[in-house]
């Protein structure tokens, strides 16, 4: 690559949660890292266009890196809050059956979580109204570990510990071009300030763009270098009063957990994601797809009033499998699985992200050893 050059000893590529989790692990361990941004602020992706649900991690297979890191960041993520006063709550959730069939999924959900090491508690229909009296249902599981946060705060925090150990985030700074060589890394850097980076050490945690970034990574063998696919989730704020005070959940969906019900930290209800497989990056909320969540929230809270949704913002799931492909595990791929010394790759950070965002960044310290 032309031009002139910057060493330094680590990289981390993207400012989203994980991103700055990981930059922070690296800098209080003696790294000396340097964050960079595309966007114009760090948080600005992924991060910023989530549900901020800490979850329980209920749903994952046995042994799957989300089920181990949700479980592991969950626990480090409500004591990092509480250390680092960041706002949060641990609200809990219902998971809601609205038919028999639905119901019976309920037990398979049950043990699922029970294997991940996170105890439910089933509920009867009576037991339901008695918690959440507007809830309609055939039975209900109650997880009492599922909560929301601040993830603005969360970030701010995590970047305020990141410069306090010497590390630097740098915005406006798109890696346009990347290429593994003789146990170094060059990183072509576009932007305010066009330069190329020399480093040992680079950490791909890009969101969105990691995949499309990896496949042009001179270096980087083919077989590692995953295909990728985007699922759009939109939500619809709910203005005015309402009767919850925690989360509900339908039974999941294929691609997603279907539309649930969230708060934010002031109280506000919103609804959503959906699922909406499309073909680039595009934030767009389809207001045509209101009907389909009234009927969707309808199935449990039939006295809804549709009047009062209102389109609020969209999120996309970096997939690494199709409408028809079932589960996909994380890929934090390190050195030991391309080859390639102080390289990690991030792929198909969704949910629970946030949620593992402390774990993620242990595992990747870890690899880079």
């Amino acid at each position: 690559m032309p031009g002139e050059f910057l060493e330094t000893e680590t990289v981390v590529i993207g400012a989203g949660v994980v991103g700055l989790a990981i930059a922070r692990a690296l800098a209080k361990s003696g790294h000396d890292v340097i964050v960079l941004e595309s966007g114009d602020r760090f948080g600005d992706g992924i991060s910023s266009r989530n549900s901020e649900v800490i979850h329980a991690g209920i749903y994952y297979p046995e042994q799957s890196l989300k089920a181990l890191l949700c479980v592991e960041g969950r626990q480090r993520l409500y004591e990092y809050c509480q250390s680092h006063k960041v706002d949060h709550r641990k609200c809990g959730k219902w998971i809601i059956a609205a038919s028999d069939s639905q119901a019976r999924k309920l037990e398979d959900i049950q043990a699922a979580a029970a294997r991940n090491g996170v105890k439910l508690a089933m509920h009867d229909a009576d037991a339901v109204t008695r918690q959440v009296p507007q809830v309609q249902a055939r039975a209900g599981l109650w997880s009492p570990e599922t909560g929301i946060i601040d993830s603005h705060g969360l970030m701010l925090s995590l970047l305020g510990e990141l410069q306090d150990a010497g590390g630097q985030l740098v915005l406006r700074s798109p890696v346009v071009a990347a290429e593994s060589v003789a146990g170094h890394h060059l990183l072509r850097v576009a932007g305010d300030n066009p330069l190329t980076l020399k480093t040992t050490q680079v950490i791909n945690a890009a969101g969105l763009g990691a995949v499309p970034l990896a496949k042009t990574w001179a270096g980087l063998s083919d077989h590692h270098k995953p295909r990728q696919w985007f699922a759009r989730g939109v939500y619809f704020s709910y203005s005015g009063r309402h009767p919850f005070n925690t989360l509900i959940y339908p039974v999941p969906e294929p691609g997603g957990l279907g539309v649930h019900l969230t708060l934010d930290l002031a109280g506000q209800a919103r609804f959503g994601p959906d699922v909406e497989w499309i073909e680039q990056e595009d934030y767009t909320v389809n207001t045509n797809r209101l009907e389909a969540f009234v009927k969707g929230i309808r199935q449990w809270w039939p006295s809804l009033d549709p009047s009062r949704l209102q389109p609020a913002y969209a999120g996309i799931r970096p997939k690494l499998c199709g409408p028809d492909g079932g589960f996909a595990d994380f890929r934090i791929d390190g050195p030991e699985d391309h080859g390639v010394p102080g390289l990690v790759n991030l792929f198909g950070i969704e949910s629970p992200g946030l949620t593992s965002c402390l774990a993620i960044a242990d595992l990747v310290k870890k690899k880079l050893v």
